[in-house]
């Protein structure tokens, strides 16, 4: 994450009004049946600056996680990506929330081809990287075999906690725009998927060609073979954009991740993450969705709907608004489906 934010708009004051408005009315946690509600992380520091979901007395990490376990039940852990944490934070995060709270986890580099950044390893893998001549940025399959093993084993390493008290929902993995549908990354799902067998995974592409009209279902069932939970993305409609595939591929799972529909940015040499990011979902935006998670609602025992539009406090609006407009529809139905 860039130390410096960049100016950030600032919001519509009358969607933003109708956002605060709408998702006042979320029960606490923002969970729907099976269908539970969330944002990527909890300490975005635009989120913190804004004022307008922590109370001040909220300073540490760990007061903040214990406050957000209230509004909701499941928080997806973004820090992960960028850093190799130690198991000690997953016990702290397990320590600090409800029984029922539930902790999706997105994938360090090692595992999806992204660069790792050397300067953010612990000194001992940083210095085993720097012997081996790489000394800012490298990639995983440039790495040397042992050392590769050793960081993917220091990730599993966090989720043990997690797993041991039953508060893993799944481990993210969001590939990047570079990881095209090819047997060499077919074969790279497949390896994933046996070497991570007992940890649940979840899937997110970032190139279309997984999901085209003759590669969409042989992808979805590679997924199903291996128990690997789709990750249906909202994002923005820009060229080469992922289409909103509606579809579960592990009954235990199914994870919706909305980036927002900044096209402006989405796209944008150099652009931060917060850039990237800046967008609020309107009420008409997302009631379309209604209908999609309750399709996944029916077939998948559990359903994630994280928001990763995380700028001032979008994510934790537009997460509490969708829970409502569920809830309020299932109200108006008379029926909560069951998962299949």
């Amino acid at each position: 994450m860039p130390s410096r934010i960049p100016p950030i708009p600032e919001p519509d004051p009358e969607q933003y009004r109708a956002a605060r408005e709408l998702a006042s009315r979320a029960s606490e946690p923002a969970v729907t049946g099976n269908v539970l509600f969330g944002t990527v992380g909890w300490t975005d520091p635009t989120l913190l600056k804004a004022g307008t979901f922590y109370p001040k007395g909220a300073k540490t990490a760990r007061d903040r996680l214990g406050y957000y376990a209230r509004h909701f039940s499941l928080v997806e852990v973004a820090a992960t990506y960028y850093s190799l944490l130690p198991r000690e934070n997953a016990e702290q995060w397990v320590e600090a929330t409800p029984p029922n709270f539930v902790f999706d986890v997105k994938a360090h580099p090692v595992l999806t081809t992204h660069p790792i950044e050397v300067a953010r390893l612990p000194a001992d893998l940083k210095a085993a990287c720097v012997r081996a001549g790489f000394e800012a940025r490298v990639y995983p399959a440039k790495l040397p075999a042992e050392l590769r093993s050793e960081i993917e084993a220091r990730f599993r390493a966090l989720l043990e906690p997690l797993v041991a008290a039953g508060r893993l929902g799944a481990v993210v993995l969001q590939f990047p725009a570079w990881f095209v549908r090819s047997r060499e990354n077919i074969a790279e799902l497949e390896r994933l998927a046996a070497s991570f067998h007992d940890v649940p995974l979840a899937v997110e592409f970032r190139h279309a060609t997984w999901l085209t009209e003759n590669s969409r279902q042989h992808t979805l069932d590679l997924l199903r073979r291996s128990a690997m939970s789709y990750v249906v993305v909202d994002e923005p409609a820009v060229a080469g954009a992922v289409p909103a595939v509606v579809a579960v591929t592990n009954p235990k799972l199914a994870i919706v991740r909305f980036h927002g529909r900044n096209s402006r940015t989405w796209l944008k040499r150099g652009a931060s993450v917060h850039e990237r990011f800046d967008y609020l979902y309107s009420k008409p935006e997302l009631t379309p969705w209604i209908a999609s998670l309750e399709t996944l609602a029916a077939e998948a025992e559990s359903v994630h709907g994280s928001f990763n539009n995380c700028v001032r406090d979008y994510a934790v609006l537009n997460a509490k608004e969708l829970s409502v407009l569920v809830e309020e529809r299932r109200a108006e139905d008379g029926a909560v489906p069951s998962p299949a």
